[in-house]
């Protein structure tokens, strides 16, 4: 009998174990699997994360060209038939320029001198050439303006006889027709070179003024 009951006791054991729910094994993790898709998660991070801050392309910078600066001009001034208006000459040509003597200025018909209607003369005036260029048989008188307006009286300019050195004086001359009606009349000229150019300062420009009667 006491032989039996140690066997019993162990069938017993045996047949508990049996039935006793098994503990579940885990399986062996996969390491190789487990690192790729760690790292394709890390790679999809950073590349969104990349786009986030991606600046946003500049517009191109537009490349200002200067605009070139229009030639300046050189004026040429003349005399005009309002002597307020008058030009003092070429400003930036030295080459021609002239002057006088007040005493000396007059060589025939003073201011004031009195003619008959229609009278022809000739109106002659001593001038010196300030310039730093000879005046040739080009040079010569035109006439600026008048008083009345646009009384020119026939005038026509005599040519240079000769040469006109700088710092020369020479007499230029200009023959001119008395109006037919009586009154008093004055009539302005002025210098101008070869190339036609009116030359001289408002204050030496050359008057003649008779008095029909």
């Amino acid at each position: 009998m006491k032989t039996k009951l140690p066997i019993m006791a162990l069938a017993g054991i045996f047949i508990l174990a049996a039935c006793a729910p098994a503990t579940p094994i885990a399986p062996t993790p996969d390491l190789l699997a487990i690192r790729t898709s760690a790292a394709s998660t890390v790679v999809a991070e950073f590349t969104q994360t990349a786009a986030a801050f991606t600046p946003t392309p500049l517009p191109p910078t537009e490349t200002l060209v200067p605009t070139p600066e229009p030639p300046t001009a050189t004026a040429t001034l003349a005399f005009t038939n309002d002597p307020t208006q008058a030009a003092l000459g070429t400003p930036a040509a030295l080459c021609d320029d002239y002057d006088w003597n007040l005493a000396t200025l007059d060589v025939t018909i003073l201011d004031g001198t009195p003619v008959t209607p229609g009278q022809e003369f000739t109106k002659t005036w001593k001038i010196r050439n300030t310039g730093i260029c000879t005046w040739g048989e080009d040079y010569k008188l035109i006439f600026s303006y008048s008083n009345p307006p646009n009384l020119k009286m026939n005038g026509q300019p005599v040519p240079l006889a000769n040469l006109v050195p700088p710092g020369s004086e020479v007499d230029v001359s200009v023959i001119l027709k008395a109006p037919s009606t009586p009154g008093e009349y004055t009539a302005y000229w002025q210098m101008v070179n070869a190339k036609g150019i009116p030359f001289g300062k408002k204050e030496y420009i050359l008057s003649v003024k008779i008095v029909v009667q």
